[in-house]
């Protein structure tokens, strides 16, 4: 099931233009989730429109977020899931939190560039 939302994520975000889109193996190495899903768009009304395509995607198939933060602002949008988690920044913030870096023992199983 993991596998079938991730999927969905991932074409949802790069239908709306999303950038680096990593998928983090996350299994083993915490309790929040099993994958964690980062993405970045070049502007706040990007970072909204990526969140909102993905989560319209995925409820189309009948999953809805546990939680969402941060979608209205636009900034750094977090998608809930339970055994995913979305996070979509603004590209100075995906830098500057570096979610990447702090998970890199996480394997990268799937990274598409944009």
């Amino acid at each position: 099931m993991a596998i079938k939302k991730l999927n969905i994520i991932t074409e949802a975000i790069s239908e709306k233009k999303g950038k680096d889109i990593s998928v983090l193996n996350l299994k083993g190495q915490t309790v929040i989730a099993d994958y964690f899903v980062i993405a970045s768009g070049g502007s706040s009304s990007q970072v909204k429109a990526l969140a909102e395509n993905t989560e319209e995607k995925l409820a189309e198939k009948g999953f809805e977020p546990i939680r969402k933060e941060g979608v209205k602002e636009g900034k750094w949008a977090i998608l809930d899931y339970g055994d995913i988690i979305v996070h979509i920044f603004e590209d100075s913030l995906r830098d500057y939190y570096a979610l990447d870096k702090l998970w890199e023992k996480g394997s990268n199983i799937k990274k598409i560039e944009n």
